[in-house]
């Protein structure tokens, strides 16, 4: 299927490793030149790199923390010097927390709403109307099944994500005007590099069967008994800003293996 992303620009966040990469390599091989933002120089450079040698489009790695406004500012210039502009926009960029509420301090709350809400705030502030002078464009904001459905040990991610599906729906309405569509994809159990790294250090200590930790994981809470691949969850991701899904707008979308346990 041709999703009709040949030559369009698309930003996305957290684009260094994990889903943000495995988002930036589904759209280069559609043809789409891509912007990849993270705070760590070299790799997101490297990952650029890697990407434009593979599949022959443009790519640029900007270093930056979005979690900051000069961050989101220069992100925004980078792009509108690099390419004359932006058509998609994916706001990635988040990490996972450990905390109880009694014991949270006020900045950590603050980090994370930061990251989670305010730097999609900035970024569309800023690229939506660049995407309204190009004749539309779309935004997707990747949230997490935590958002409506919490675990315990996380609530400042569980709020900031919650708010970040609110946030959509705003944007959603407020954008459709300007021909910007404005989705939200809820992921459940996605195999990152990161999920690989804490079942590594929590079964170090019984026998090192981190592979085994992570099917008891999956086990207990995706029906469909395994992770789902970063591929998987990109290659929906992308057809979701392509003119494809041009009548999906203001939509949450879960892609979980059955995770959810509502309707």
């Amino acid at each position: 299927m041709d999703l009709g992303l040949s030559d369009k620009v698309a930003v996305i966040t957290g684009g260094s490793a994990g889903i943000g990469l495995g988002v930036a390599r589904c759209f280069a091989r559609e043809g789409t030149r891509v912007v990849l933002a993270a705070r760590d120089r070299e790799r997101v450079a490297g990952a650029a790199r890697d990407i434009a040698e593979e599949f022959g489009t443009e790519a640029l790695g900007h270093p930056c923390d979005v979690a900051t406004a000069e961050g989101c500012d220069s992100l925004i210039d980078a792009a509108r010097e690099a390419f004359g502009g932006v058509d998609i926009l994916v706001n990635n960029a988040g990490t996972g927390s450990n905390e109880t509420i009694l014991d949270a301090p006020d900045d950590k709350w603050q980090s994370y709403w930061d990251l989670h809400v305010m730097a999609a705030v900035r970024l569309a502030r800023g690229l939506a109307p660049i995407m309204a002078e190009r004749g539309g464009g779309a935004i997707l904001n990747n949230a997490s099944i935590c958002a409506v459905q919490p675990l315990w040990y996380e609530p400042i991610y569980n709020v900031t994500k919650a708010a970040l599906l609110m946030l959509s729906k705003n944007m959603a309405t407020e954008f459709i005007p300007m021909g910007i569509r404005v989705n939200t994809v809820n992921p459940g159990l996605i195999l990152t590099p990161d999920w690989i790294k804490t079942a590594k250090q929590l079964s170090a200590d019984t026998g090192g069967d981190w592979e085994g930790y992570l099917q008891s994981v999956a086990d207990e809470h995706a029906p469909i008994r395994r992770f789902g691949t970063v591929e998987e969850l990109a290659d929906f991701m992308v057809f979701l800003c392509s003119p494809r899904a041009s009548y999906v707008s203001g939509s949450v979308h879960h892609v979980d293996g059955g995770m959810l346990r509502s309707i």
